[in-house]
């Protein structure tokens, strides 16, 4: 604890106990912040002191122990102010300071930056579950000052039954991080914040919240203030200018992705210090990061398939400068904490202009001069449709659900509802989560429960979030075009009062950013996106609750019914072979032939495959052995691309042609693809069978087979073959196809 060093070890007293409000000078107590905040920012003794804004919301929070909402820019010093706040209310004896946060790596900074100032903070997220239980002990015996909680440990059932009640009882500060998160009216609603409305309600009189966030506008930030003032009065509002005056906005369209990855090899090093590189997909930054790692540059990688220490390292690299950028998606987010972090780039648009300016306000923190530029490609908005799966379910849909919850009589798992409603997993757990914060459902230990309360569905609402969304994609598409100032145009997005040209944008004082690339460089480009094959996972376990559904599978899929590791040309999020698929397979696109050059990438990467490590099947006897034939899954929207793929290979691979399993059942029985898996399994359990002709040929065969078609999603369809075709005889099925979703 800072300077005094009086909290270790002491129990958490009653909030109730502690009278804040007489026998405190305002001078002194603004000396004393001032102290803290020197020691804060590693320099005791020297002349930092709160500015007058930053001092009007401690003075709220420690004086008059009020809820307050701060809305103000990145880099304005909001974890300043919740720091002094708790430090001054710590040494006057209130319990710690919880903050509700979904930036891990932001976390990570403030925990060091805090332990400057002798406050003693931990963390309680996903990357550190092997220390909860010795945090949670740490927290009861007061031994800590802050404790930072993410967001989705609000979900879970011991957390809420057992941790957060003692919280909100002890509590000395409620800070909430990232407050636009709390309402649906905003770009990155999640639903787990609303379950602070329960902490909000069950803090002790006079524990004062302080929530924060840089990018609200009015509607949502109304809805905010509204919601922290439950039960409470109404919550101050501290709403500053959002103006970035060290950033230098531009946008440079080019024509493809070839040419946006050349441009950034191209003219990475003459942007300032070092900074991040966003796409909009993981598969893009890890092409990317590929391409320039090629090409000399230092840079790493930071997606949702980074791994967590390897996220640690390349946050401490870049803030060491040891990196010349982070090649990032939306993993990494606002959480990183680096004042001089000198760029922005992002490869393709997000489809916020809210949410790109919360990215882009990492940048020119504390540094005079930052350049943030905008690559457009014309795959974004298809990337946007693919994201875009979140909206509300349907009245329908969410009526089956809390009926098959309360006909249960027992709490369902996710995978068990999963084989009552016909939603993706992803959809369903948000689902899921909203019903809880109304009321409807409860999470209990096993799964989800129906609590049998009255539950409206909120049409208006929800139709309204979903143009919502589309004025954003369409304010993004502005942004890119807009002749105007792009600062006072983003600022106007926020209903940034005072809103006015910034004089430093690309179209306020003349394009900046040389949009040229080196023939050279394009061609190391062209050849980087144009190597195709990424492998695909095989499907290993049958999903939970096929019997239910009247489908006799369950548990682990038999070794000898599987299908082996297969490869796709791309994934349809590629910035290279993704953009030349995704038109031939749009859902209206025209059934043709395979294209020549499609076609031909198909064979490369056969070669590649028998090139690989293990030949074609590693682990499996004889897996080095070419295929035997070639077998086409038949397609009720493609038949004539997916039958010229598999006869074309067999023809240029010098391989019979083995045939075609065979449709049983409706035409379009099977075809729904944005199904979950028990419902994807349902449709195509007996929607295929092996012909007579193909099944003596896999007879006759010995060896493996490869298995063709146009596209993998969920992978059922190429699990379902692949069990039909082993049990006929294929000794091995090697899946094949053009596209993978993932």
């Amino acid at each position: 604890m800072a300077a005094s060093g009086t909290v270790g070890g002491v129990k958490w007293p009653s909030v109730r106990a502690i009278g804040l409000h007489g026998g405190m000078d305002n001078q002194e107590l603004r000396t004393e912040a001032d102290t803290i905040l020197a020691e804060l920012v590693g320099d005791p003794g020297g002349s930092a002191r709160l500015r007058e804004d930053q001092w009007q919301a401690v003075a709220a929070l420690v004086r008059e122990r009020r809820r307050a909402l701060v809305v103000q820019r990145t880099g304005w010093g909001k974890s300043a102010v919740y720091f002094v706040a708790t430090a001054l209310l710590r040494r006057r004896g209130a319990g710690p300071t919880v903050i509700i946060s979904p930036l891990l790596a932001l976390m990570r900074n403030q925990v060091e930056s805090a332990a400057r100032a002798g406050i003693r903070a931990r963390t309680i997220n996903s990357a550190n579950p092997e220390e909860w239980d010795t945090i949670h002990k740490e927290v009861e015996h007061g031994e800590t000052d802050v404790l930072l909680v993410s967001p989705e440990r609000l979900n879970s059932v011991d957390f809420r039954e057992q941790v957060l009640p003692r919280l909100a009882a002890t509590t000395g500060l409620l800070v909430v991080d990232e407050a636009h998160c709390i309402s649906d009216w905003g770009h990155d609603f999640r639903p787990d914040y609303r379950r602070l409305r329960a902490m909000l309600a069950e803090l002790a009189p006079g524990v004062p919240v302080l929530a924060t966030t840089a990018t609200a506008n009015a509607r949502v930030t109304a809805d905010v203030a509204e919601q922290l003032g439950t039960g409470a009065g109404e919550a101050l509002v501290l709403r500053g200018p959002l103006e970035r005056e060290s950033l230098r906005l531009g946008v440079v369209q080019l024509p493809d992705a070839a040419h946006r990855l050349a441009w950034l090899a191209e003219h990475l090093d003459e942007l300032p210090g070092s900074g991040i590189v966003y796409a909009l997909t993981v598969a893009a930054a890890e092409e990317a990061t590929a391409f320039l790692r090629q090409r000399g540059f230092k840079v790493a990688p930071y997606t949702g398939r980074t791994e967590n220490a390897d996220r640690l390292q390349a946050e401490t690299d870049l803030q060491e400068n040891r990196v010349k950028a982070l090649v990032a998606t939306s993993a990494l987010g606002m959480g990183f904490d680096k004042p001089d972090l000198g760029f922005v780039v992002h490869l393709g648009s997000p489809s916020s202009p809210i949410a790109y300016y919360q990215q882009v306000g990492r940048a020119g923190r504390g540094v005079e001069h930052a350049d943030v530029l905008l690559l457009p490609g014309k795959e974004d908005e298809a990337i946007w449709r693919y994201f875009a799966d979140t909206a509300f379910p349907p009245e329908a849909l969410v009526r089956q659900t809390l009926a098959a919850l309360a006909d249960a009589g027992r709490p369902l798992s996710v995978p068990a509802l999963e084989a009552a409603v016909d939603l993706r997993r992803t959809r369903l757990e948000t689902m899921l989560k909203v019903l809880d914060v109304d009321g409807a459902v409860k999470r209990v230990k096993g799964g989800w429960a129906a609590t049998g309360q009255p539950w409206t569905y909120d049409s208006e609402r929800y139709a309204w979030v979903a143009r919502q969304r589309a004025s954003e994609q369409q304010a993004m598409r502005d942004y890119v075009s807009t002749s105007g100032c792009r600062m006072e145009f983003l600022r106007r997005q926020l209903d940034d009062e005072g809103a006015a040209p910034c004089g430093r944008c690309d179209n306020c004082a003349g394009p900046w950013a040389d949009a040229a690339v080196s023939a050279e460089m394009l061609t190391g480009a062209t050849r980087e996106l144009d190597r195709p094959g990424v492998e695909v996972e095989p499907r290993r376990m049958w999903p939970t609750g096929m019997p239910a559904l009247g489908v006799d599978l369950k548990g682990r899929i038999p070794a000898g019914e599987q299908c082996s590791t297969g490869r796709a040309l791309g994934r349809l999020s590629d910035i290279g072979w993704g953009n030349r698929l995704r038109p031939l397979l749009a859902e209206n696109a025209p059934d043709v032939q395979v294209p020549d050059d499609v076609l031909n990438a198909a064979v490369a990467v056969l070669a590649d495959w028998a090139r690989s490590p293990g030949g074609w099947a590693p682990g499996v006897a004889d897996a080095s052995a070419r295929p035997v034939g070639v077998v086409a899954v038949p397609s009720l929207t493609r038949p004539q691309l997916v039958g010229s793929l598999a006869r074309g290979i067999a023809t240029v691979g010098r391989l019979p042609f083995l045939g075609s399993l065979a449709h049983t059942g409706p035409d379009g029985a099977h075809a729904a693809r944005r199904s979950n898996s028990a419902q994807r399994l349902r449709a195509l359990s007996g929607a295929f069978t092996v012909p007579e002709e193909l099944a003596g040929a896999l007879a006759a065969a010995s060896g493996p087979v490869l298995l063709v078609d146009d596209y993998t999603d969920s992978g059922w369809t190429l699990a379902v073959a692949a069990r039909l075709l082993r049990r006929a005889g294929a000794d091995q099925v090697l899946p094949l196809v053009l596209a993978s979703a993932g």
